[in-house]
C-alpha cells in the first residue's frame, strides 16, 4: 500500500484526532478532483456506451482562439510552391511542420470560424484577383456613334445647322440641323444602352462560370465551399477532374497525377507525391486522389497573376451573326445603289430646274446662281441619300441576335442551364441527335442498395443482414466498401447520424455498410494501413486497394467494379458461412445468371473481390516503377444491386425529342441487360421499335467504317462504352451529316464534349475538366433541361427570322417609295429625322419586341433547322412581299393623290404619309410574331415586353406628330385624319391573315429560280 492509500485508509478510524481527520478529508477532496480532471483529459469515450449522456469538454477547444501568424514568413510561403523550394519545405519540417505552423490539422483542417477565416485573409490575402476594368457606358456610346454613315449624317447636320441659321436666322434656322443631331444621338444612345446591358449580363454569367466549388475539411467536418472562400491553411480534397484551387503541398493520397498544360503548355501527366509535393493553382487532376494544404491564394499564385490580366471578350461573333453580317452587307450595297441613284436624280432635277420650291418656282435659276443655295441644295440631297442608306442597312440584325441570345441566356439560367459559349444557343436549334449519359441525366442519381448476394446466396436487406454473415466475411466486406472508396464517413460522436460524402454510388455503398452491416469507419482505418491504390479506370471499369492488416500482418488486395469484369478475374467465391469454393462451370453459370437477373431489373450490379497474401509474398517493385495491384486468381466476395430510378419527367422529354425529329442515344458503362432495361423504361426503345440496336462499345469499335455508317442511325444504346467509344460515336454521327449534342460529366468525356457540335456538361456531378470542355452546363443534371435548351435554341433562330421578316418589309417599302418619289417628283416624302425615327423603330425597338419572345410548343413539332437552310425562307418571302407591296401601294397613292383625295395641304399630306408608314410597321409587328400561324395574337399577353414596346412606340409617334412638329417637320392631325391613318394601317392584319392561305414550296427560292431557268 503506498502513501496515498495508507493515508486514505486511516480516514475511517475513530481514534484519529479531529485536526488529522480534517486534513484527511481535505486531502481526499483534492485527490478526487485530480482524478476526475485526469479522466476528463484522457477523454475516455469507452465508458460512454449509454445513448443518453452529457459530455463536458474540460480542456476547451484550442481552435476557438483567433490564430496568430506573426511567426510565419509570409513572403517565403508565397514563393514556396511557385519556385518549388523543396529544401525550404524540409527545413520547415515538411508538410507536417507546415500544417502546425499554419495552425491547421491534416485530418480535421482549420477551425473555420469567422474570426479564424478573417485572420487568415488578413495575414495571407483572399483567393480572388482583380479583374480588368470593363468598358464603360460612354465607350458604348462612342462605338455606336462610330458608324460611318451616322458620322456622315452628323457632318450633314453641322452644314444644315450653319446654312439654316444663315438663311432663316438663329430663331428659326437651327431646327433642322439640331433635329438631325438629336435623332442621331437618340439612335446611338438606345443602341449603347442595349449593348451595355448585354455586357453586364454576360459579366454576371461569366462570374457564375468561374465560381467553382472545392471540397475542404474544417473543424473535422467535410464541406463544399467556393474557391473564392478558400484560405491559407485549408485542407482541400482533390479527385479526378478537379481544378487545383490554390497553391499548396501534398499531404496524403494515392496515384495523384496532374495535367499542367494550362500553366506550362506541357500535356504529359505529372506524378505528385511526398517526393514531388507541390501543387500549382489552375492545374487539373487527371488520376488518383489526395488532400493538399493551401499555402498561397489569389494574387500570390501564378494562376491569379495570369487571370488578372485576362479580359473575357463577349463580342466574338456567333455563326448566325456572321451570316447576318453578310446579309446586312448585301442589303447595304443595294441601299447604297438606291441612295446614289436618288442623289443623282435629285441633283439632275435640281440643276435642270425641275425641282420647284413652295411657290412653284424652280429652285435653281442659271441666271441667278447663288453659291450658298447650291451648296445648301447639295447638302440637303446628300443628306437624304445618306439617310436612305442608314434606313436600308439593317444594323438591328446583329443587335437582334445579341438581344435574343442575351435574353435566352438569362432565361435559360432560370431553367438550370448556364451557357458558356454563345454559339451553342444557336446550334442547339439545329441538333438532330443527342448522345446522353444514363446516371444522373436520365436517372435521379439517387443510388440505393436493394439486393445483396454473398457468392450465389441472396442475403436479407436491413440491419439483420449482418447476423447471417460470418464475422470474417463481414470484416472483408467492411474493408471492401470502406477502404476502396473515394467517399468518406464523418461521425462527430457515436450517437450522431453519420454524414456520408462522395459520388452517389459511393454514398449508397457506404450507407449500406454503415447502417446495415454495422461498419465503423474509424475503427476499420485504425486496424489496417493502405499500401497502394489504383483509382477507378474507365477502361477496366474497376478500382482497387491494397491493405496491410495490423493484427495479422496479412496483405489484402480488394477490387470493386463492374460485376461481369470482376467475375472474369475470379477463381473462387466466398459463402456466407466463410467457406471458400472454387468456381466451376456450373457455379460460374449461376453467378452470371445472378448478374443478368439484377441487370434485367434495371439494377446496377457491382462486385467485390479480394486476394490475401502473406507479408513474404508481396512483390516489391523498383523505385520509380509503377506498382500494379494483383488482379488474377481473386476470390469473389459478393454482388450488390443498386437501384437508380428514372426521372419522372424523362419519358415525356424523350417523346418531345422524337416529335421534334431529334434522335436520342444512351451511352453508358452499364452492361447490355441493365442498359436495355433502362432504355425501355425511359422510352428510348419502344416495343414497336424493331430496328433499335443495343450494342457494346467493343462491338461498335470493331465495326468496319462502312458497317458503322450503315448501323449508326439504328443504334439506340451503347453499353459498356469507353470514352474512346463515345468519341467514335460522335465522329461517326457527324460524318453521316448529323448535328450532335453530347452530355458528359467525367474528365474522360472531355474529348467527346469538344468534338460534339454542342457539349453539355453536368453541373452537379460534372468535373471541372468536363465543364471547361463543354458549351453549356446543365445545372441540375436533368435530361429535361437538355430538351429545354434545345427549345430555346430553336426559339433564338425563330426570333431572328421574325425580326428579319419585319425589317426587310420596312427596308423594301422605304427604298421603293423614296426612289420612285425622287425620280417622279424630285423630293423624298420622308425627311431625315422621320427616316431616322423609322430606323429606330425598326432596329432597336423592333429587336426588343420580336427577339425576346419565349419558346412555344410549335417549335418542337418541326424537324431541326438545317445548317445550310437559308435564313429567309419561302414563307418569309411570301409574308414580307405581301406587306411590302401593300405599304408601297398605299404610300405612293398618298404621294401622288393624297392632297386631292383628302383635301389637305402638302405639309399635311407628308405628315399623313409619315404617320401611316409608322403605323403600318406597328401593325406589322403583330403579323411578324407568327411566321406561319394565322392567329398572330396567341400568347401575346405573356410577352409583356412586346406590349410595352408597342405602347411606347405609339405614344412616341403621337408626341412626334402632335408636339414635336418642328423637330419632326410635321403638322397636327385631327381625329378624322388619325382615324384614316389607323384604318389604312390596320389592313395589314387581314392581308397577313389571307396571305398565309397561299401554299409555298419547301425548296429554297434560289433553287426554284435555278430550276426554272434550266
Amino acid at each position: 500500500m503506498d502513501l496515498h492509500a495508507s493515508f486514505l485508509a486511516g480516514a475511517g478510524r475513530s481514534t484519529t484526532s479531529l485536526p488529522l481527520r480534517r486534513w484527511r478529508i481535505a486531502f481526499a477532496m483534492i485527490y478526487s478532483c485530480r482524478a476526475m480532471c485526469s479522466l476528463a483529459r484522457k477523454r475516455l469515450t469507452g465508458i460512454m456506451h449509454s445513448p443518453s449522456y452529457v459530455a463536458i469538454d474540460v480542456e476547451g477547444d484550442r481552435h476557438l482562439s483567433t490564430p496568430s501568424f506573426t511567426h510565419v514568413d509570409t513572403d517565403g510561403l508565397k514563393v514556396l510552391v511557385k519556385e518549388g523550394r523543396i529544401e525550404e519545405l524540409r527545413r520547415l519540417g515538411g508538410a507536417t511542420g507546415l500544417v502546425d505552423a499554419l495552425a491547421s490539422n491534416a485530418e480535421a483542417g482549420i477551425y473555420g470560424g469567422a474570426d479564424d477565416l478573417s485572420a487568415r485573409s488578413v495575414a495571407f490575402g483572399s483567393n480572388t484577383y482583380p479583374k480588368p476594368k470593363p468598358k464603360g457606358f460612354f465607350r458604348f456610346v462612342y462605338e455606336a456613334l462610330n458608324d460611318l454613315f451616322l458620322l456622315i449624317l452628323l457632318a450633314c447636320a453641322v452644314v444644315s445647322l450653319a446654312f439654316g441659321i444663315k438663311e432663316h436666322g438663329l430663331k428659326e434656322g437651327w431646327y433642322e440641323g439640331a433635329s438631325i443631331f438629336l435623332a442621331v444621338f437618340l439612335v446611338s444612345a438606345v443602341t449603347a444602352v442595349s449593348n451595355f446591358r448585354q455586357m453586364k449580363r454576360f459579366e454576371k454569367l461569366s462570374a457564375e462560370c468561374n465560381n467553382i466549388n472545392a471540397s475542404v475539411i474544417r473543424h473535422g467536418h467535410r464541406k463544399d465551399v467556393s474557391i473564392f472562400d478558400i484560405v491559407v491553411g485549408d485542407v482541400v480534397f482533390l479527385k479526378i477532374g478537379d481544378q487545383v484551387p490554390a497553391d499548396g503541398v501534398f499531404l496524403h493520397g494515392h496515384s495523384l497525377q496532374i495535367d499542367e498544360s494550362s500553366m506550362t503548355g506541357e500535356s504529359h501527366p505529372v506524378d505528385i507525391d511526398a517526393g514531388n509535393p507541390f501543387l500549382t493553382s489552375g492545374v487539373k487532376v487527371i488520376d488518383g486522389y489526395a488532400s493538399m494544404l493551401v499555402t498561397a491564394v489569389g494574387m500570390d499564385t501564378t494562376w491569379g497573376e495570369m487571370m488578372s490580366t485576362i479580359t473575357r471578350e463577349t463580342s466574338e461573333p456567333t455563326p448566325l451573326q456572321e451570316r447576318l453580317e453578310k446579309l446586312t452587307s448585301s442589303i447595304g450595297k443595294i441601299g447604297i445603289v438606291v441612295a446614289v441613284s436618288v442623289f443623282s436624280v435629285l441633283m439632275i432635277r435640281y440643276f435642270t430646274g425641275s425641282t420647284k420650291d413652295d411657290n412653284g418656282q424652280p429652285k435653281f435659276n442659271k441666271d441667278k446662281v447663288n453659291a450658298s443655295n447650291v451648296i445648301s441644295a447639295i447638302v440637303n440631297n446628300f443628306q437624304d441619300a445618306v439617310t436612305i442608306i442608314v434606313v436600308a442597312i439593317p444594323e438591328g440584325l446583329p443587335l437582334a441576335v445579341t438581344l435574343t441570345l442575351a435574353f435566352s441566356m438569362k432565361r435559360m439560367m432560370k431553367d438550370n442551364a448556364m451557357v458558356r459559349r454563345l454559339s451553342a444557343c444557336e446550334t442547339m436549334g439545329s441538333v438532330t441527335t443527342i448522345c446522353t449519359d444514363k446516371t444522373g441525366t436520365l436517372t435521379l442519381n439517387q443510388m440505393k442498395v436493394t439486393k445483396i448476394f454473398i457468392g450465389n446466396e441472396e442475403c436479407r436487406m436491413g440491419s439483420s443482414s449482418a447476423i447471417s454473415i460470418a464475422s470474417r466475411v463481414l470484416t472483408l466486406l467492411h474493408q471492401a466498401v470502406g477502404m476502396n472508396t473515394t467517399g468518406s464517413v464523418y461521425r462527430p460522436n457515436r450517437t450522431a447520424e453519420p454524414e456520408i460524402s462522395g459520388s452517389p454510388t459511393e454514398k449508397a455503398l457506404l450507407s449500406w455498410a454503415v447502417l446495415d452491416l454495422g461498419m465503423d469507419a474509424e475503427d476499420m482505418k485504425r486496424s489496417s494501413t493502405v499500401v497502394h491504390v489504383e483509382a477507378f479506370n474507365s477502361e477496366k471499369k474497376r478500382s482497387g486497394v491494397q491493405l496491410e492488416e495490423k493484427a495479422s500482418k496479412a496483405m489484402i488486395t480488394h477490387w470493386k467494379g463492374a460485376a461481369e469484369m470482376i467475375l472474369l478475374q475470379c477463381s473462387h467465391y466466398s459463402e456466407t458461412n466463410g467457406s471458400v469454393r472454387a468456381i466451376d462451370p456450373e457455379s460460374k453459370l449461376e453467378l452470371e445468371k445472378t448478374i443478368q437477373g439484377m441487370a434485367a431489373s434495371s439494377l446496377r450490379c457491382i462486385a467485390f473481390a479480394y486476394k490475401i497474401t502473406g507479408a513474404d509474398e508481396v512483390v516489391h517493385v523498383d523505385q520509380g516503377a509503377t506498382q500494379k495491384l494483383d488482379e488474377s486468381g481473386l476470390t469473389l466476395l459478393g454482388f450488390v444491386g443498386l437501384k437508380d430510378p428514372c426521372r419522372p419527367e424523362v419519358e415525356a422529354a424523350i417523346d418531345a425529342c422524337k416529335n421534334a425529329g431529334v434522335g436520342v442515344k444512351m451511352i453508358t458503362g452499364d452492361n447490355v441487360f441493365t442498359a436495355r432495361a433502362i432504355a425501355i423504361e425511359c422510352g428510348i426503345i419502344r416495343a414497336d421499335d424493331s430496328d433499335a440496336l443495343v450494342v457494346e462499345g467493343q462491338e461498335f469499335r470493331n465495326y468496319s467504317e462502312e458497317e458503322r455508317m450503315n448501323k449508326i442511325d439504328r443504334i439506340r444504346v451503347m453499353a459498356r462504352s469507353s470514352p474512346f467509344d463515345k468519341l467514335l460515336m460522335v465522329q461517326s454521327l457527324k460524318q453521316s451529316g448529323h448535328v450532335v449534342a453530347v452530355t458528359g460529366d467525367g474528365t474522360n468525356d472531355a474529348p467527346a464534349l469538344k468534338e460534339a457540335d454542342v457539349g453539355l456538361s453536368m453541373g452537379i456531378q460534372g468535373t471541372e475538366v468536363a465543364k471547361e470542355s463543354s458549351d453549356i452546363v446543365i445545372m441540375n443534371d436533368n435530361f429535361d433541361t437538355v430538351v429545354i435548351v434545345m427549345r430555346w435554341g430553336r426559339c433564338v433562330y425563330n426570333n431572328i427570322q421574325k425580326f428579319l421578316q419585319f425589317q426587310l418589309t420596312v427596308n423594301v417599302a422605304a427604298l421603293v417609295v423614296n426612289f420612285v418619289s425622287a425620280v417622279t417628283t424630285g423630293a423624298v416624302p420622308l425627311t431625315t429625322v422621320q427616316l431616322l425615327w423609322v430606323n429606330l423603330i425598326m432596329d432597336t425597338m423592333g429587336a426588343l419586341a420580336l427577339a425576346t419572345d419565349t419558346p412555344t410548343k410549335e417549335l418542337m413539332e418541326k424537324p431541326p433547322v438545317g445548317r445550310t437552310e437559308p435564313l429567309i425562307t419561302n414563307i418569309m418571302w411570301r409574308n414580307l412581299t405581301a406587306q411590302a407591296v401593300f405599304q408601297i401601294a398605299i404610300l405612293l397613292v398618298f404621294q401622288f393623290k393624297g392632297e386631292s383625295l383628302f383635301g389637305v395641304s402638302k405639309a399635311e399630306n407628308n405628315t399623313l404619309i409619315f404617320n401611316t408608314f409608322v403605323l403600318c410597321q406597328v401593325f406589322n409587328e403583330f403579323n411578324s410574331r407568327k411566321l406561319e400561324k394565322r392567329n398572330v395574337f396567341e400568347g401575346m399577353h405573356k410577352n409583356k415586353l412586346f406590349l410595352g414596346i408597342i405602347a411606347v412606340t405609339v405614344i412616341l409617334q403621337v408626341v412626334m406628330v402632335e408636339f414635336l412638329r418642328k423637330f419632326a417637320d410635321t403638322v397636327r392631325l385631327d381625329w378624322g385624319q388619325w382615324g384614316v391613318c389607323i384604318g389604312i394601317a390596320a389592313f395589314s392584319w387581314p392581308i397577313g391573315w389571307i396571305v398565309k392561305f397561299i401554299p409555298v414550296s419547301n425548296r429554297p427560292l434560289l433553287e426554284l429560280l435555278r430550276r426554272s431557268r434550266a
